[in-house]
């Protein structure tokens, strides 16, 4: 199997060393860049399977290179800052980050921090995504849940796909929108929450009581892997 490759960014040299040497003992290839220059090209040119990124980088802060690269990638991203204000880490999470991590820390906690945010990743597979019961086939637009058929059209099958892709990551509407349609001129954040509505439907047709897309207002929607422990708020 080959090696999980890990890209760090971090303007700090001595905590850029130590990550390094940690994930290579956990079995990981690392890439390293120092600023945020070069960042966003070096991620549409490599596969990457996740990404630590300091937020206070020299040229491109960690903020602008999420955003850039949650246009194209849905590759795992834990934010790393110094600033322990609740606002940085809601701003992190929102852009699209999957987990964050505060300075000063250990580097054992980030290492389990990886391992976490990897697993809860669907293995990828390029005709079929699987988890939790879904089965989707991505060349037939396809879908299952328990081996039962959902009859989902083309743009609800590419919205589940898309949570279920990088589960309890927030998905904001403009996030759907831009994933889900070739042409976004007349769509709007009332189609999407239209979408989500059938999406829900469909699953409690299939399989009743089971209901993990959850909203988080404000933001938008994800598939909550703990739907049942989340089930109040969803």
């Amino acid at each position: 199997m080959a090696k999980q490759t890990i890209l760090i960014i971090e303007d700090e040299e001595d905590i850029a060393e130590v990550l390094i040497a940690y994930s290579h003992q956990q079995g990981y290839h690392t890439e390293y860049f120092k600023s945020g220059k070069g960042v966003v090209d070096f991620v549409k040119q490599n596969s990457v399977d996740l990404i630590l990124l300091d937020i206070m980088l020299p040229e491109v802060d960690g903020i602008n290179i999420c955003k850039q690269i949650r246009v194209f990638s849905n590759v795992a991203i834990i934010m790393v800052t110094a600033k322990r204000q609740e606002m940085d880490k809601l701003l992190g999470l929102e852009i699209g980050a999957d987990d964050y991590i505060c300075k000063p820390f250990s580097p054992k906690e980030v290492m389990a921090r990886i391992k976490t945010v990897l697993r809860r990743m669907p293995q990828p597979n390029d005709d079929v995504l699987e988890y939790s019961g879904f089965e989707l086939h991505k060349d037939g637009y396809f879908a299952l849940l328990n081996g039962k058929q959902m009859n989902l059209t083309a743009v609800e099958f590419k919205i589940l796909a898309l949570l279920l892709g990088k589960v309890d990551r927030v998905f904001s509407r403009e996030d759907i929108i831009q994933h889900a349609y070739r042409e976004t001129t007349d769509i709007s954040d009332r189609n999407i929450d239209n979408h989500i509505k059938n999406i829900r439907k469909k699953i409690q047709e299939t399989e009743s009581g089971f209901n993990p897309i959850a909203t988080v207002y404000g933001v938008g929607y994800k598939f909550h892997k703990d739907w049942l422990r989340a089930k109040k708020s969803i």
